[in-house]
């Protein structure tokens, strides 16, 4: 049986991205782990549409006045396209 830290290691996401994953599509951790790794396994389409998700929440969290999630948002996204190679994406 895997545990959700396993699970983690499989979908080559942090936790934080996974987090930020599973509040955008209002999901559990678990299975914004699953679906995380299917994104940043499609460099194609699933990278560029988390880069995407990530700015959209960024602007929300902006928009709605709370700096610290929007910045903290920024920081996962920046990893993120550092860590998929994803600078053209999003």
């Amino acid at each position: 049986m895997l545990s959700y830290v396993d699970c983690v290691g499989f979908s080559e996401l942090d936790e934080d991205e996974i987090e930020a994953l599973a509040a955008h599509e209002h999901i559990p951790m678990i299975v914004a782990a699953e679906m995380g790794s299917y994104l940043v396994h499609d460099d194609a389409n699933g990278v560029p549409r988390f880069c995407r998700m990530l700015v959209a929440d960024i602007r929300a969290a902006r928009a709605s006045g709370h700096p610290e999630r929007a910045d903290h948002l920024r920081v996962v996204l920046r990893h993120f396209r550092h860590t998929h190679h994803a600078s053209h994406a999003g």
